[in-house]
């Protein structure tokens, strides 16, 4: 990782569960005595709480902690008012051809395009081979778990515990959804631009993102769909089939089969 990260907790009640936490991550255990703008040994830590799994920054002046919460925010917000299959990732995927599709999110990150889809009625694989990331999914997952709205739609959210490149290929997937880390854009959110700061100071970018695309291509029966920044470069080099064209970025479509006859 590029920067440090422990894990830590000041509720004396999760010390053990967090130490154990620590081991499985192979990362050091921080039990914390004074509040976090005073913790100078590491630039980030884990913190485990009663509310749940969050990545927070360090030092004085620094944000509040990240969450994997499906069930109030912006997540939430989408969920109630998104456009439904309207938009543009439900499109990418073909929810406008075909309905109920499998979908393989090979690269997770805190969840929230799964969740999207989840939504709309697909049913999800998870994967994130970042482990602290994914047991901030993992934790993210089972307190929806609890929430009388959102759990019928996280049912259909499956964290898997390998990465893509790790899947037998006899497995198969309606659709192989990739999503690599890219470099900061200006016109991303302040709350986007807060995680994506975590994220790539923890993590950096995804420098294989490239060798992801013929994994994705080998697991998918229909299409593979690549999110890219806009003038962002193909995956791999590879032109896809067709692209969609967002706001701030785009879909890239690898078509292998077509999902109806208009295709």
């Amino acid at each position: 990782m590029l920067n440090s990260i422990a894990v830590a907790t000041i509720d004396k009640l999760l010390e053990a569960e967090s130490r154990l936490l620590s081991k499985s991550l192979d990362l050091d255990f921080l039990p914390l005595r004074e509040p976090i703008k005073f913790v100078s040994q590491y630039d980030y830590l884990l913190l485990n709480t009663q509310e749940g799994l969050a990545v927070a920054k360090t030092g004085k002046g620094a944000p509040k902690p990240v969450y994997v919460d499906f069930t109030s925010g912006a997540v939430d917000h989408r969920r109630r008012f998104g456009g439904g299959k309207g938009q543009d990732i439900a499109k990418a995927v073909g929810l406008n051809k075909r309905a109920n599709l499998s979908v393989l999110d090979a690269t997770a990150g805190l969840g929230r395009d799964a969740f999207v889809l989840a939504c709309l009625g697909c049913s999800v694989s998870l994967c994130e081979r970042v482990g602290f990331v994914r047991a901030m999914l993992k934790d993210g997952l089972y307190r929806a778990s609890f929430h009388f709205e959102v759990a019928e739609i996280t049912e259909k959210m499956q964290l898997l515990e390998t990465d893509i490149t790790a899947i037998d290929s006899s497995t198969k997937f309606d659709v192989v959804y990739l999503d690599p880390m890219y470099p900061h854009t200006e016109k991303s959110s302040a709350a986007a631009k807060k995680e994506m700061a975590f994220f790539r100071d923890l993590i950096g970018k995804d420098e294989d993102a490239d060798r992801l695309l013929p994994y994705a291509i080998a697991l998918a029966d229909y299409r593979v769909v690549v999110k890219r920044p806009k003038g962002a470069p193909y995956l791999n080099d590879v032109e896809p089939t067709y692209q969609l064209e967002g706001k701030s970025g785009r879909f890239d479509i690898y078509v292998s089969k077509s999902l109806d006859s208009s295709e």
